[in-house]
């Protein structure tokens, strides 16, 4: 396996400074949810999200979130409401999407290996150190 100088993706850095390689991080990370980064007004997660598997629906009222694809490929579902995610497309490793407060959106993993995510949010959305290890963990 590749190691990564500076990355640990197993536990959270924040909130000092800190210097890592989040790619390299996300594509280790085994965990469904790390919280890789947290400060007063940032965090960033590190996610793997199984084939066949989703993050689950989910809309943030007064948080930012910037998801950006580590590794695999994914399809991403937005909308208005939660009943109609209207809007869609395929996302491959390097691509990123951008999240406003207020928009319902779901990930699928639709490649055929475990997706590797990261992303941030402002502020932050999880307890600092969070860390699910499954789906239905993070849902509970």
């Amino acid at each position: 396996m590749e190691q990564c100088r500076n990355s640990g993706c197993d536990r959270d850095h924040g909130p000092g400074p800190f210097v890592g390689d989040v790619p390299c991080a996300a594509r280790q990370n085994r965990n469904f949810r790390t919280a890789h980064w947290t400060g007063r007004h940032l965090q960033m997660t590190l996610m793997s999200i199984p084939v066949g598997d989703e993050i689950g629906v989910e809309m943030h009222d007064d948080t930012d979130q910037i998801i950006r694809v580590e590794e695999g490929r994914a399809t991403v579902r937005m909308g208005k409401c939660r009943e109609r995610l209207d809007a869609g497309r395929s996302l491959g490793t390097g691509d990123t999407l951008f999240v406003p407060c207020g928009t319902w959106h779901n990930v699928l993993n639709s490649g055929t290996c475990p997706l590797k995510l990261s992303s941030v949010y402002g502020p932050p959305n999880h307890p600092a150190g969070t860390v699910h290890r499954t789906g239905q963990e993070a849902r509970h």
